[in-house]
């Protein structure tokens, strides 16, 4: 027989439904917040064709050209200055122009053997700090809007030219490249180097320098970088960096050793006699030797065959010339 529930039993069990219902929609609102967390948004009209394991290695490369790009300027402006990396970011070139104040010091060099072109801008701030400098100055910054003389861009070309000498170093560990100044734009709406929406990977380094401070900005299209995107990655960067160590090694072994002597012999020939036929021996005598004549000899180097060789002679006196390896 059905047992028939009272109302106080009626109540209880609609009660814990509600609170279950509850519950489970306070652990459906508790994922999705964490979901929320985890997202990470997309532009798919502007897709990162740069990898993140990519983008590490040019912020490595970077890095080491801002230290010795900061030691060189060091020198030139005999005073301290200090170059850090602020950020390696993917943008289209329509941001990255827009991003630049007029009118600027922006140079547009050439990347061999790669194709197409890139950007480097100073600030105007660190421009006119590094021509105050240059003509014995405390390297302060002019609070002025105008465009370079002729004098502060051949001053200005000096360092841009050293930036891209110190910039070839830094891609050395991934490719030999030959970076070349093109031309000098004042106005960044004049330079257009690819189509708007074309993705550039935009490198951002802050200069500092005892009297101002100002960012550098470096620019590289994807379609120059194209064709060497695929070397950027990490394992590249550290089996480039240990071909450097191996033949920086190699080099160093190579100055230890030049200065060492050694015994180098030409062994004429050789043949094995008894001790009678030593102790019969006479003046006169002749030996038969096991090379027939005008046959190679062997060039010992120590104690180890490294070399063959034909006698003969150079000047008045006897030499052997190496004809092949061992």
């Amino acid at each position: 027989m059905a047992k028939i529930l009272s109302q106080n039993e009626i109540d209880a069990l609609l009660n814990q439904v509600t609170a279950g219902e509850e519950t489970q929609a306070i652990d459906d609102a508790g994922d999705q917040a964490e979901l929320a967390r985890k997202a990470v948004a997309y532009d798919f009209k502007h897709p990162n064709r740069v990898s993140k394991d990519q983008m590490r290695t040019l912020e490595s490369l970077h890095s080491n050209f801002a230290g010795h790009f900061g030691s060189a300027l060091s020198g030139i402006t005999r005073s301290v200055v200090d170059i850090d990396l602020l950020s390696v970011d993917q943008i289209t070139y329509s941001e990255f122009i827009m991003s630049l104040v007029s009118p600027s010091s922006t140079y547009l060099f050439t990347i061999s053997p790669l194709e197409g072109a890139g950007i480097l801008d100073f600030n105007p701030s660190v421009v006119f700090s590094f021509v105050d400098r240059m003509f014995g100055g405390a390297g302060k910054s002019l609070n002025t809007e105008r465009e370079l003389t002729g004098i502060e861009k051949s001053i200005m070309s000096k360092i841009v030219n050293r930036g891209f000498k110190e910039l070839e170093r830094a891609w050395e560990h991934i490719l030999t490249l030959k970076i070349k100044m093109s031309a000098f734009e004042s106005n960044p709406q004049f330079i257009q180097i690819v189509p708007p929406g074309e993705t550039v990977i935009v490198i951002s380094l802050q200069i500092k320098m005892q009297s101002s401070s100002g960012i550098m900005t470096i620019c590289y299209p994807y379609l120059t970088l194209e064709d060497v995107v695929s070397k950027l990655s990490a394992q590249n960067w550290i089996d480039a960096n240990k071909k450097m160590i191996d033949d920086d090694d190699r080099s160093d072994n190579v100055k230890r050793i030049v200065p060492i002597t050694t015994d180098v012999k030409a062994v004429l020939g050789e043949t094995q006699i008894s001790v009678r036929e030593l102790i019969d021996m006479e003046v006169g005598d002749v030996l038969r030797c096991d090379k027939v004549a005008h046959s190679d000899i062997n060039i010992i180097i120590g104690d180890k065959l490294k070399f063959r060789g034909r006698p003969g002679q150079f000047g008045n006196k006897l030499a052997v010339k190496i004809s092949n390896t061992k």
